[in-house]
């Protein structure tokens, strides 16, 4: 019993001595920057428009055009697996105002997302990883819309509410420091999106 338990100690010491010369489990801070399709404000203003049209109102929206979501994250490593941090996202739609089908203005929305967030580190390799992230936040909503014709006053507004993000799949690769990205899930950064980090 006794040599079983110090084969296991001399394995978790040389696993140990790799790693801190490989240099990669001592790094502490990564810093990314991301680019997704499909968000959740994305999500919400697609029901709204729709439920706009449904509901047969006078007013009416033309698809939109979005501009993000665009996010920014920060993680401190407490362990190799474990990392804490936050995610910073920003959303930009424009889209038509329509009434009877004739266009009348214009709407703009903005979305400011702040969640603080966790990452988990399941499979960590030299050049190669694969991960999973949660956060949860506030997601600052400013909506404008300015009316060219027509006697319809102009609108503006702003909201704050619940938003997140859940990426069940991350893969990273490239090298110690500098990884490119790709996350599937849910949330604020979009359903899939593709990035850049520095691991420092």
């Amino acid at each position: 019993m006794k040599k079983v338990l110090v084969m296991v100690a001399v394995a978790m010491m040389t696993a140990m001595s790799v790693n801190a010369q490989s240099g990669y489990e001592d790094t502490k801070h990564e810093v990314g920057i991301s680019y997704g399709a499909l968000s959740n404000t994305t999500w919400m203003s697609i029901a709204d428009a729709m439920g706009t049209t449904i509901t047969l109102g006078a007013v009416k929206y033309s698809d939109g055009n979005f501009t993000g979501p665009i996010a920014v994250e920060y993680f401190y490593h407490l362990s190799p697996v474990i990392g804490l941090g936050a995610i910073g996202a920003y959303t930009h739609e424009t889209k038509d105002i329509l009434i009877s089908n004739d266009k009348y203005g214009e709407a703009k929305n903005t979305f400011f997302t702040v969640m603080p967030a966790a990452k988990f580190n399941w499979l960590r390799k030299k050049n190669f990883g694969m991960y999973s992230k949660v956060g949860a936040g506030l997601t600052f909503a400013s909506k404008k819309e300015d009316y060219s014709k027509g006697s319809v006053e102009n609108l503006s507004e702003s909201k704050v509410g619940f938003n997140f993000q859940v990426s069940a799949l991350g893969i990273e690769a490239g090298s110690e420091t500098i990884r490119a990205f790709v996350e599937l899930g849910v949330g604020e950064q979009g359903v899939a999106l593709v990035g850049v980090r520095l691991k420092f």
